[in-house]
């Protein structure tokens, strides 16, 4: 059995639109927040920081935690794809740093689906797939929601 594993992302919001990054995978494409794991003895500000620069090359600033989500695979479609994986995910409110010049791109250590970084506008998150669905829906309903979403798609 493997060990959970703790997993911070960024929700970075800008005039009406967030910014996600675009994946593909056997399955079809489907955007994600950015972010990933816990190094051990990593605070996760230092994480979602860190995890931003390697996926969308842009340095960002942490403001706070919005959402706790935890993520069971073998209960979500397509969970088979990454095995047994239980993962507990904070999502915490980001802003990217002004006087950032670097475009807009994948950073230099994208995920192995990543092919690109967007903003996406609020009014479309219910035409795409994004994961998880559940916070993609708060943000298009303008929801503050709880904390603690537990294991939603």
């Amino acid at each position: 059995m493997k060990p959970i594993r703790n997993s911070a992302k960024a929700v970075i919001l800008q005039e009406n639109a967030v910014l996600l990054t675009r994946n593909r995978n056997q399955v079809g494409e489907f955007y994600q927040f950015p972010g990933g794991g816990q190094e051990k003895g990593e605070p996760l500000e230092h994480t979602v920081v860190r995890e931003c620069m390697e996926e969308i090359g842009q340095k960002v600033e942490v403001e706070r935690l919005l959402h706790v989500r935890e993520y069971i695979g073998g209960n979500h479609p397509h969970g088979d794809l990454y095995g047994d994986i239980h993962q507990v995910e904070f999502y915490f409110a980001c802003r990217l740093v002004e006087g950032n010049e670097a475009p807009l791109d994948n950073g230099l250590i994208p995920d192995d689906t990543q092919i690109g970084v967007e903003w996406v506008e609020l009014d479309r998150l219910s035409g795409l797939t994004v994961y998880p669905r559940r916070m993609a829906e708060m943000l298009a309903a303008g929801e503050q929601g709880p904390v603690y979403l537990g294991d939603v798609y």
